[in-house]
């Protein structure tokens, strides 16, 4: 995939579409994958001492790929093999590019969004999905991080409004991070 292929409302519209937990969860509506990646946002923000606007940005677009491949759960990920794998890494590759995400070297970054991901998944396993807290925790692990004031972020939506949502946060994300990256080149 080439990042000039990557426009972010294809992104917003595609994951605002794509059901988390292959749509078995309560609600009216499918909590999406760009609920989800909100939410990761606003985890990643609270477990970074310092958050930057490329963090934001970067655990905003962490499941971007899924626009592409859809959200597949991990045992089937993992009966895949190398060859999901492989084609989830060139994307995310391509997306983080074509908005100019720096690479993560040290993986730090990927680790801080990968714990908020992990997070995300316990606070949905248990709000959205019929999880015990003991279930969750077993797969999981318990949060680290107080969770209070996420539940807004949990709440399942239509598709166009999660679309919206996703796409102002972007733009948010994506301000902030280019003033960042013009102070930066000062």
């Amino acid at each position: 995939p080439s990042p000039l292929d990557v426009e972010i409302s294809d992104i917003a519209h595609g994951l605002a579409r794509v059901a988390r937990w292959n749509g078995q969860t309560f609600g009216e509506h499918a909590f999406s994958v760009a609920q989800h990646s909100l939410l990761v946002v606003a985890i990643a923000e609270r477990l970074s001492p310092a958050p930057t606007p490329a963090l934001s940005l970067a655990a905003l677009l962490h499941d971007a790929p899924e626009y592409v491949v859809g959200d597949l759960i991990s045992p089937f990920k993992a009966a895949i093999g190398d060859a999901y794998k492989g084609v989830e890494v060139r994307l995310e590759a391509a997306i983080l590019m074509r908005f100019s995400i720096p690479p993560d070297p040290s993986g730090s970054r990927t680790a801080l969004v990968k714990a908020a991901d992990t997070v995300a998944a316990y606070l949905e396993a248990t709000a959205l999905a019929g999880f015990t807290p003991d279930e969750a925790s077993r797969i999981f692990g318990s949060p680290e991080i107080a969770t209070e004031g996420l539940g807004e972020w949990l709440a399942p939506c239509p598709a166009a409004e999660a679309q919206s949502r996703f796409l102002a946060c972007f733009e948010r994300l994506e301000r902030d991070h280019l003033t960042a990256l013009d102070t930066a080149g000062d």
